[in-house]
């Protein structure tokens, strides 16, 4: 059963077909939260996301501010713009799934969160630090997440919790896990790795392996959109360059 887990699509309906359409078959989709937020399209994102097979979905920080679940002010001014643009667009029926939305799920072996598993909606996992003491907070042998926007895998070294390895991932390479990780697949809607091609991981259980995938996608088409809709522009420049 091959599993299509994509995270922070921020409303970037070009980069979330364009994942869809590179992934191919796939038996269920685990999205990480932040479907809406930042991008130009959160309603037929949103619409797209919940026809997918198998899906299993979790509530992201921008999704949980739109529901003033977390103060607008918290964020900076730029998102806090796209938050409150959001507030005139996305239908109360869209309003209602988000808000159906859980803040963490476990499936088997993975525990699903957007930020961490300690803070599931706010935490940024940026280090090996924070990742070594969150690996306390999670009993399945991964965790998902997704949030800082950033492709990447924490790996526990020992028990005792004293050593945290932190890797990169190779594209199109797949790859097995055999200790107890965070991982973050990256960003369908906003890349922050300095590649601005939408990021998004295959899990395949059939032979347990992992699979961390780019693909390239109309980012001209999102930035006019961006512009026209009267988002903040760093929205649409920080598009193309993936910071």
């Amino acid at each position: 059963m091959r599993t299509l887990i994509i995270a922070d699509v921020h409303a970037n309906l070009p980069a979330l077909q364009a994942v869809l359409a590179d992934a191919g078959e796939i038996s269920q989709v685990w999205c990480l939260g932040d479907i809406v937020g930042y991008g130009p399209d959160p309603n037929e994102c949103i619409e797209i996301i919940d026809c997918l097979p198998g899906l299993v979905c979790i509530k992201g920080n921008h999704d949980a501010a739109i529901l003033d679940e977390i103060p607008v002010e918290t964020f900076n001014d730029a998102a806090r713009a796209s938050l409150e643009w959001l507030r005139t667009q996305l239908t109360d029926e869209k309003k209602q799934w988000l808000s159906a939305l859980p803040e963490r799920v476990e499936v088997d072996e993975f525990t699903l969160v957007h930020g961490s598993p300690r803070n599931p909606v706010w935490e940024y996992l940026l280090n090996r630090e924070t990742a070594r003491q969150n690996m306390l907070y999670f009993e399945t042998k991964f965790c998902l997440v997704g949030h800082t926007h950033v492709p990447g895998i924490f790996s526990l070294i020992d028990v005792d919790l004293a050593s945290i390895r932190y890797r990169s991932m190779v594209e199109g390479e797949p790859f097995s896990l055999t200790n107890k990780c965070i991982i973050n697949p990256g960003s369908v809607g906003q890349p922050r790795d300095r590649d601005p091609r939408p990021a998004y991981m295959i899990y395949d259980d059939s032979d347990v392996s992992w699979t961390f995938q780019r693909v390239a996608y109309d980012i001209k088409r999102v930035q006019t959109r961006i512009r026209s809709a009267g988002l903040p522009a760093l929205h649409a420049e920080r598009l193309a360059k993936g910071w």
